[in-house]
């Protein structure tokens, strides 16, 4: 259902950017929807299913539309859908993805170091990372996300920010915001819940561990700028 063009009929504004509607094709047809949207929505227009969710009272998974081209991410969905009245969200699952995390690079006289992760059943080296939350800046995520998944305090280089975009299973697309971040350590302490296994690499050595072209490209920045910063 997630990603399917649909026809949609409005019913009435709950609140601002949020509608109650019911869907008049594809494979949802004759559901009952919410309709998200930044803008003004007209009585009967064409969207995209954006999300899935289940609420305690309600029985199935309820569509969330939205028009094309708008992207919402999941604490903003949670955020707008948490003001239905006597409904409470239990899950749900989302189009679109944000995570922040960081390249992590670590400076002694001899070298420098980048820090590659694999997380639990993953197999290809890369970063470490996580969903954004609430009210966080894509700078608060990053280095969030660092600490519970590394235990390395960093520090942000000014300037470097870097966007990796794919969609891993045809459907759901994600967006990866990356940050240089500086370890005044090497000492890493994983978190076992996510993460498997972890390594100290030269620079070189980076290149050949990681498979995606997006990481290839963001070490080739991260290099650059690590040199221009000293």
């Amino acid at each position: 259902m997630i990603a399917e063009n649909v026809k949609v009929s409005l019913f009435g504004s709950i609140s601002d950017g949020l509608y109650s509607a019911r869907i008049g094709t594809g494979g949802a047809m004759n559901k009952s929807a919410y309709v998200v949207s930044h803008k003004k929505v007209r009585e009967y227009f064409d969207g995209v299913v954006i999300a899935v969710a289940e609420f305690d009272g309600l029985d199935g998974e309820r569509p969330i539309v939205s028009t094309y081209g708008e992207v919402f991410y999941e604490p903003e969905l949670r955020r707008i859908l948490s003001r239905l009245r006597n409904i409470r969200l239990k899950s749900i699952r989302c189009l679109y993805e944000k995570s922040c995390g960081g390249i992590i690079f670590y400076k002694t006289r001899q070298n420098t170091k980048i820090l590659l992760v694999k997380n639990n059943n993953g197999r290809y080296w890369s970063f470490p990372k996580g969903h954004i939350e609430d009210g966080e800046t894509e700078q608060e995520t990053a280095i969030r996300e660092i600490k519970e998944e590394t235990g390395l305090d960093v520090t942000l280089v000014q300037g470097f920010r870097e966007i990796s975009e794919y969609s891993p299973f045809g459907k759901i697309r994600k967006r990866v915001v990356f940050f240089l971040a500086r370890a005044f350590t090497d000492n890493v302490k994983i978190q076992e819940e996510e993460i498997d296994s972890y390594i100290w690499v030269d620079l070189q050595q980076a290149r050949k561990l990681c498979s995606y072209d997006n990481d290839l490209r963001i070490i080739e920045k991260a290099e650059l700028t690590i040199h221009l910063k000293g």
